[in-house]
């Protein structure tokens, strides 16, 4: 106890133990501590939000990767579709039975053979004519007639893309698993053969180099899967045929992509796995899935070994400025005691109004010159505030409009209309953030541009936004804000809040029928004008299209005998039908009465008359049942394909508006394309 003492007399000075009980030091080495772990904080906050952002922008990037991937291969089975589909197109009856000729006419399509592993042709009853392969041509003793493919290109009369097969023919390369690609060979309605074609996926055939472009992560891996997760492509050819559960790597994010249902989303996924960045999407027109796999510590290992080195120097630098902050807040605040004594009976009338203030210059000087007229005027101040908030009062109470004063963002003051409006209460409002009346975060923070714009200019801001009731509904509201002081924005903002829900409703009802069709939601014939002229502004780079034009059959005897909420039935079912055989990308519109349209971009000739002929039969097929009858319609269809010399968008609607009258003059319940100088018929009905 002696030598503590000792000590404390010889080693430390009076004034610095008596220091160490101010309240001024103890703040000063609490905002010191709240500095050290401000700064801790931020910066693991930001190494955190840095980790967070990379994983962010590499998901984009690998969703943006995965989707094109699976919209190239997507691309990629419609072209062999189609290679094979106008092969099979020119091998008739007596090509597919002189095994000769039909060897001369398979070796004579290199484009063909280039596309796939192998090429065979076999009669309806499975027995192959002709396999031809990189090893030459030959007649194997092969039966595909078992084959679920085989039997659904001659049952459907389509090309069918088979699930993964061995090969359909022994040899050196026998079981070894394939996709099958089959296109019937018909003759006036009737299959006479069947043309098929391989591609093998042990030989990577499937997916090529569409994940192996010039900007391709070498660390990321690339895996396509059939609908039920078997693999169909991998880098490592004995995972073929194997499921995905299997896949180390992938088995988390298949357990949760089953789970949701499977779905092959063609606009990409992202799936949660451990230590992963699991992205995946669905290949158009199949039941394949696209899967891509990247390691997160790859990208994380640079920002990982950053925080140790930025955390000693941030301790190094906050050391100094801490020690030199607090030699000069003590130096520098010695007359704040005295100024702090004199202000706690600053209104308490007990000292003279100009007596015990600190003679002190700089900023505890001014402080102290302010303080002694603040007494004098408060009383004043007190009196004129008073008068002006009853007055506030009284006009924010009778308004008929909702007013608030807000200032540094947060309510100070709210009108009872205003509270009605939003379904709170005064107290719950007043001093809260004014976030709380808007329905998101984007939304709130899209205001004050829009508003500092505003003011700047000179101008109210006048606003209509979404905005949020306690009970969590929404309705739009008009806002309109004027500064309290054009000079000092800071002063606050006057606001006015309208509920203008009904007009924006009625407006947003207006402008949906100036572009739709009232009764089947179908685009109209503006919208149609408009496409048309975009399509040919962009001429030659939007050929190949396609304009269609459906007239109904049979539809004014249903208005005449059943009436027409009958017939607007009828129109209804028909745009629904329409609609369920197009692309995404197709506009389908009602021209008016019981004419249809539609307006297909990117679509050949053979593509557009194949969508007319589904169109036509879906309609045929279409049965209403209305008061103990059923009623029917059919479709007379005119298809006119896009040129260099259509000179305009009236002429082009011209060739399919003949088409379609040839379409109804020749029988009805037909498809005709317009082909200069000739029509020429798809497909045809009663």
């Amino acid at each position: 106890m002696d030598l503590f003492e000792t000590a404390q007399t010889s080693r430390c000075p009076v004034w610095l133990s008596a220091a160490f009980g101010s309240l001024k030091l103890r703040i000063t080495l609490a905002a010191i501590a709240g500095l050290v772990l401000g700064v801790g904080l931020s910066t693991a906050g930001l190494m955190r939000q840095a980790e967070r952002d990379t994983l962010s922008a590499q998901r984009y990037r690998e969703m943006t990767e995965t989707v094109r991937t699976a919209s190239m291969l997507s691309r990629r089975v419609i072209d062999l579709q189609v290679a094979l589909q106008a092969t099979a197109a020119r091998i008739d009856t007596a090509t597919l039975a002189d095994r000769t000729r039909l060897i001369g006419f398979m070796e004579s399509q290199p484009v063909l053979r280039g596309l796939f592993a192998n090429l065979f042709a076999a009669t309806p009853d499975g027995q192959m004519q002709v396999y031809i392969d990189a090893a030459g041509p030959r007649r194997p003793e092969v039966n595909l007639l078992d084959r679920d493919y085989f039997k659904r290109t001659v049952e459907e009369q389509r090309v069918i893309v088979s699930e993964p097969v061995p090969e359909p023919v022994p040899g050196r390369v026998a079981g070894e698993p394939a996709i099958v690609f089959t296109a019937p060979l018909s003759s006036e309605g009737k299959v006479f053969g069947v043309l098929g074609a391989a591609l093998r996926l042990a030989n990577r055939d499937l997916l090529g180099t569409l994940g192996d472009g010039p900007d391709a992560d070498p660390s990321a891996v690339t895996i396509v899967t059939d609908g039920q997760g078997r693999i169909l492509a991998h880098p490592v050819g004995g995972r073929l045929l194997q499921t995905l559960a299997t896949e180390r790597r992938l088995s988390q994010a298949f357990a949760s992509w089953v789970d949701s249902g499977s779905a092959a989303e063609p606009a990409g996924m992202s799936l949660p796995q451990a230590d992963e960045l699991v992205t995946a999407a669905g290949v158009a027109g199949t039941d394949w899935v696209v899967w891509r796999v990247m390691p997160k510590a790859e990208l994380l290992a640079p920002l990982r070994a950053a925080p140790q080195h930025a955390l000693l120097l941030a301790t190094g630098l906050i050391l100094a400025v801490s020690l030199s902050t607090l030699a000069m807040l003590w130096w520098l605040l010695r007359p704040l005691t005295q100024l702090e004594h004199r202000a706690q009976h600053l209104f308490d009338g007990s000292l003279d109004a100009h007596a015990g203030w600190p003679e002190v210059g700089g900023e505890l000087g001014r402080l102290a010159r302010v303080l002694r007229h603040v007494g004098a005027e408060r009383a004043q101040l007190e009196a004129f505030n008073t008068g002006l908030l009853q007055k506030l009062g009284s006009v924010m109470g009778a308004a008929p409009v909702g007013i608030c004063f807000t200032r540094g963002q947060r309510f100070e003051l709210v009108s009872a209309e205003f509270c009605r409006l939003f379904g709170r209460a005064e107290q719950e409002i007043v001093g809260q953030p004014t976030r709380l009346i808007y329905t998101s975060n984007a939304d709130f923070e899209a205001v004050g541009p829009l508003v500092t714009q505003a003011f700047a200019a000179g101008e109210p801001y006048v606003g209509e936004w979404e905005v949020l009731r306690a009970d969590g509904t929404h309705f739009w509201a008009c806002l309109r804000g004027s500064p309290v002081d054009k000079l000092s924005h800071d002063a606050g903002t006057i606001w006015t809040v309208n509920d203008i829900g009904e007009q924006v409703a009625e407006r947003e009802r207006l402008q949906w029928l100036a572009t739709h069709d009232g009764l089947t939601g179908l685009a109209n014939r503006k919208v149609l004008d408009h496409r048309l002229q975009v399509v040919f502004e962009a001429m030659p780079r939007s050929v190949p299209a396609a304009i269609v034009m459906i007239d109904l059959d049979h539809f004014k005897p249903i208005n005449d005998s059943a009436g027409h909420a009958a017939g607007d039935a009828v129109l209804k079912a028909v745009a629904v039908a329409i609609a369920s055989q197009v692309r995404a990308s197709d506009l389908v519109v009602r021209i008016g009465g019981d004419e249809f349209a539609l307006l297909l971009e990117r679509c050949t000739p053979e593509v557009a008359m194949r969508i007319a002929e589904n169109v036509r039969a879906a309609v045929a097929a279409m049965e209403l049942p209305w008061q103990e009858r059923v009623l029917r319609v059919g479709a007379s269809i005119g298809v006119a394909s896009l040129v260099a010399e259509t000179r305009d968008a009236a002429a082009w609607m011209a060739d399919a508006d003949a088409a379609c009258y040839e379409a109804k003059a020749s029988g009805r319940n037909t498809v005709l394309e317009a082909v200069r100088p000739m029509l020429r018929a798809s497909a045809s009905g009663a």
